[in-house]
């Protein structure tokens, strides 16, 4: 489920980007060399010609080792207003499978922007509640915490058709987690990049290129992660392109390659399409 909550989280911080007005619906699916399936709606209209109201859902289906579908559901808001030249986000997300994993998310981030960059500072809390597998040495058990996360990010203007994007986050957790004895806990409920297990990180880092061509663009992503329960770690590449399909819809095209320590090496795919009004 990480993929589909970051994707989500970069289409809002896209759409917010420009002047808001108007707004912009899209929808599309990805989906994996291990079996895992996810789909998801995106929404945002412009409230002002400063505040741009953004809206997902999205849900995802995996098999997991032992027999079970785990099913998991996503749904956020989020709320952005440009005061020129300092702005402010904030949003509010659930993910989970109440038999699993479940969080709520609220985040807020103040940025600055001018013609050439932008500068962030993040902050998210997050509340979950963790169901524990049983496994041959432990039965299985419930355990609520939370978690602190402070990050920032920046994009610049490094041409008139290329721009890089950075961004990295640091997450505190409520409780100490014991590595060696969650290893088994993790594996058994991460057989896929869209796993939920995969959101339990300790911290997160990603750089990304930008290239405009006419009408068309090129999103190329490195990205990195490591897993709070087991302390492995995954690199993940990701290549996007967009290009219009009519005046007001636009078709974006997605593959990758994750190499993770945890579920292996995973090919994925996605397709988006989306539509733009007055």
């Amino acid at each position: 489920m990480r993929s589909c909550r970051a994707f989500l989280l970069l289409l809002f911080a896209s759409a917010s980007a420009p002047a808001a007005d108007g707004f912009m619906m899209g929808g599309g699916a990805e989906s994996d060399s291990d079996g895992g399936l996810s789909a998801a709606l995106i929404g945002g209209v412009g409230l002002s010609p400063a505040t741009w109201l953004s809206a997902g859902l999205a849900k995802s289906s995996v098999d997991l080792v032992s027999g079970r579908k785990l099913e998991t559901l996503y749904a956020d808001v989020e709320l952005d207003h440009f005061f020129d030249p300092i702005g402010i986000r904030v949003g509010a997300a659930y993910w989970g499978d109440s038999d699993v994993l479940e969080s709520n998310d609220w985040r807020t981030s103040v940025y600055y922007r001018n013609d050439t960059a932008t500068l962030s500072l993040e902050y998210e809390f997050r509340d979950f509640d963790f169901v524990i597998p049983s496994t041959d040495f432990r039965a299985s058990r419930r355990v609520v915490f939370d978690a602190n996360g402070f990050g920032a990010s920046a994009r610049f203007e490094t041409s008139e058709n290329t721009s890089l994007r950075l961004r990295g986050i640091k997450y505190d957790y409520s409780i100490p987690f014991r590595p060696v004895e969650n290893v088994d806990a993790a594996r058994l409920l991460s057989v896929t990049r869209l796993s939920l297990i995969n959101t339990l990180v300790d911290h997160r880092a990603s750089v990304s290129l930008s290239i405009d061509h006419g009408l068309k663009n090129w999103d190329i992503e490195l990205s990195t992660w490591e897993s709070i329960l087991d302390e492995s770690r995954t690199r993940s590449l990701t290549v996007r392109y967009l290009m219009p399909m009519t005046d007001r819809t636009d078709i974006e095209l997605g593959v990758g390659y994750d190499d993770s320590e945890l579920y292996g090496d995973v090919t994925f795919f996605s397709l988006f399409l989306f539509f733009y009004g007055d």
